[in-house]
């Protein structure tokens, strides 16, 4: 038996919770999914005006709602108001659950570095975990594509004081990501390289699908590109690459902070975060 120090514990605690509180009041910011609760309308945010916000639901529809009480955000009740009317209350956190550092300059990049498979693993990575990269002076870089590790490793050269992090996606017995890892670790970089994964298709699954108002995410057969086969089963446009990349902006837009994420992505950009900074 082993104990991960990065697993599921991450999640234990919920330091929002600590002691009675009121209502907690949440900005209607673009994008992010909240239900009315009188109604049970489910759908995210696409306008706010002075008194009223309009939502979207997974089918295009969109209806229009007071500001205030009454909704409910992952089942909790908050009063939605319009954005940049909030009021910091209580010990600042990042989105990654940290204490924030008041006034903090970024610091200088370091050598080592982490690798992430694109675009959109670059971007969660940078929501949540932004703020803790930039006090640490670690920068993301994305491979477009896990076949390229071999061809970035040998550029990067790492070593001594110059490790790499590599997250990929869908890391799972004699999947061909696993396969091109075991060949990288086999490589002149040991020691100075850690990959680890997640076993998810791609990262759009690491966010969790309540926040789209989904029990669980859409099953899509093999013979269909993922993505597109997520966004047709959801009711969105997807057409093309454009198509695409708006649907990823919704879906990055209901992403709060790390309890918004599943933990097998959350242990393991902590465990990379701590590689790449230790010594």
């Amino acid at each position: 038996m082993t104990f991960d120090n990065y697993g599921p514990d991450v999640l234990a605690g919920d330091w929002r919770a600590a002691g009675k509180r009121e209502v907690p009041t949440h900005e209607a910011v673009r994008d992010l999914v909240v239900e009315e609760a009188a109604s049970g309308y489910c759908g995210a945010v696409v306008r706010v005006e002075n008194q009223t916000v309009e939502l979207e639901d997974r089918h295009g529809k969109t209806r229009v709602f007071p500001l205030g009480g009454g909704f409910l955000i992952d089942g909790e009740a908050v009063v939605l108001v319009a954005p940049g009317r909030t009021k910091p209350t209580g010990t600042a956190r990042t989105a990654s659950g940290s204490f924030a550092v008041a006034d903090a300059r970024a610091r200088v990049a370091r050598a080592s570095r982490i690798f992430v498979e694109g675009r959109h693993d670059a971007e969660l990575v940078e929501r949540v975990w932004g703020d803790d990269l930039r006090i640490e002076g670690v920068v993301v870089e994305y491979l477009e594509g896990v076949d390229h590790l071999d061809a970035a490793l040998a550029d990067f050269s790492p070593g001594p004081g110059r490790r790499v992090g590599v997250l990929v996606d869908h890391l799972v017995a004699g999947s061909k990501e696993s396969r091109i890892a075991e060949q990288a670790l086999r490589g002149p970089y040991r020691g100075s390289v850690l990959i680890v994964g997640h076993p998810y298709v791609d990262v759009w699954q690491s966010v969790k699908p309540s926040r789209l108002g989904l029990s669980q995410w859409p099953t899509v057969p093999r013979s269909i590109e993922w993505k597109h086969g997520i966004c047709e089963a959801l009711g969105w446009p997807h057409a093309d690459q454009a198509d695409i990349a708006r649907a990823w902006k919704r879906i990055l837009g209901t992403v709060r902070s790390y309890a918004d994420l599943e933990p097998e992505l959350l242990g393991r950009v902590e465990q990379l975060i701590d590689f790449v900074t230790a010594g």
